[in-house]
């Protein structure tokens, strides 16, 4: 079962509060908005903007259940499509284990195509995208920073140590 406990509603504020899906718990950043679920998606955050871009960096929690959601590459090639042209050289994937759990990264930049998957398509040129996937003990679960490349390089440290965070 989904759980989140908000500190902020206990007024503390200054605290990050804990998230959970599909087995695994994971810490956001306290200054971090809780935008909650959307279609698709079991959780949406906001990092805020840096300074002289207008959009915040937003990040997707996606988890669709053991065996579904498709595998790591479709999901990083998936990622990679959702950005104007092909690549010259496609970035490369990095792996890492984390509280025992595999978990790959995939970072690309380019003019961002916004919108949803079968809905008209915004292009956001300067984006960059941190794409993680967590191959969890009841499936994968998928973890998708973007936002203007400078808010996306501020708010990558926490999204970093999110990722560091995830407990089984």
């Amino acid at each position: 079962m989904r759980f989140t406990l908000v500190l902020a509603a206990l007024g503390l504020s200054a605290l990050a509060w804990a998230d959970s899906e599909a087995g695994l718990t994971w810490t956001v950043p306290a200054n971090w908005k809780n935008l909650g679920a959307r279609t698709m998606r079991v959780a949406t955050y906001e990092a805020p903007a840096a300074t002289g871009d207008k959009d915040p960096a937003e990040i997707a929690v996606f988890y669709f259940g053991q065996g579904q959601g498709g595998g790591v590459q479709a999901n990083i090639d998936r990622w990679i499509s959702q950005f104007q042209g092909t690549p010259a050289n496609p970035p490369k994937p990095t792996t890492q284990m984390v509280s025992g759990l595999k978990v790959t990264t995939i970072e690309h930049s380019g003019t961002y195509m916004s919108g949803s998957m079968m809905g008209p398509k915004t292009p956001k040129p300067g984006y960059h995208l941190v794409g993680v996937i967590v191959e969890g003990p009841k499936g994968n679960v998928f973890f998708r920073l973007t936002g203007p490349a400078k808010t996306a390089a501020a708010a990558k440290p926490a999204f970093n140590k999110m990722i560091s965070s995830i407990k089984k």
